[in-house]
């Protein structure tokens, strides 16, 4: 039997999939009522989790992060498409139950997630990964689009990296979900200039252009095609009077090519 090979320094960690979650106005919550809302969070993530067949982050050595006001959990990369395509599905339709159920005294419960896929170090949760996922989380674009979501009688606002997107959604791995679900935007983050990445942002229940609005960070979408089409190749030869002789050498779309013509002769002579 070959024996293990040793861990060096330099050694790229294993790549794991990373899922953060964070309660909108968290810190406005009365102190006496923040852990019974956090609570009632930490349970509708674990029944979704088990609805999805996800496995329990906690039971992976360092899968579980508290932040206060969230989470960041941890998962084999192999079920990275479930935690976009049922996941935020499902997790937003939760929090819908919950809503319909909530008492007046309860707070209102709202989350943005993101949603990476990254080399990190256990259990120490060193590595970039866990820092792109915390920024995307807390990302301008992010923030923006639970807006959206307010609106639509939504509870839930994620963004996902673009290497996330490209191996799921772009890949045919999500079932229920296509690219017109996704908003392409750049993620910033107002405290940290340094930090700008491309991400696609996504409310349950709303399309990527019925968020636009919303999103100042949004891509610009592709500039569509003319509908006019031009000719690829006329020329015009003036001749004395009142008309002209035109040539064209390409199809004409154009709705009016003169305003009048007095004789018109079609050659029908093949080159």
């Amino acid at each position: 039997m070959d024996a293990p090979l040793h861990a060096e320094p330099l050694d790229v960690p294993a790549e794991l999939a990373l899922v953060a979650i964070d309660m909108e106005k968290y810190s406005q919550i009365p102190e006496a009522k923040m852990a019974a809302a956090r609570c009632d969070v930490d349970d509708i993530v674990a029944t979704v989790l088990a609805e999805c067949q996800l496995p329990d982050p906690q039971e992976l050595p360092g899968g579980y992060k508290d932040s206060g006001d969230g989470a960041i959990l941890l998962f084999p990369p192999s079920v990275l498409a479930r935690l976009v395509d049922p996941l935020l599905g499902r997790l937003d339709a939760a929090l819908v139950r919950y809503e319909r159920q909530r008492l007046a005294s309860s707070p209102v419960l709202r989350l943005r997630a993101s949603v990476h896929v990254g080399p990190l170090s256990l259990p120490d949760h060193r590595g970039d990964a866990i820092n792109d996922t915390t920024r995307l989380l807390d990302s301008q674009a992010n923030r923006q689009a639970l807006s959206a979501a307010k609106d639509s009688g939504g509870f839930l606002a994620a963004a996902l990296s673009e290497i996330v997107y490209q191996r799921t959604v772009h890949a045919g791995r999500t079932q229920d979900l296509g690219p017109h679900h996704f908003l392409e935007a750049v993620a910033r983050v107002g405290d940290k200039p340094g930090f700008e990445q491309p991400c696609r942002i996504h409310v349950p229940g709303l399309t990527g252009p019925a968020v636009r609005p919303y999103v100042t960070d949004a891509a610009s979408p592709a500039a569509a095609p003319s509908s006019t089409a031009q000719p690829s190749d006329a020329s015009v030869t003036p001749v004395s009077g009142s008309g002209g002789t035109f040539q064209f050498h390409g199809q004409v779309s154009d709705a009016t090519i003169a305003n009048s013509i007095d004789t018109l002769r079609i050659d029908r002579r093949q080159r």
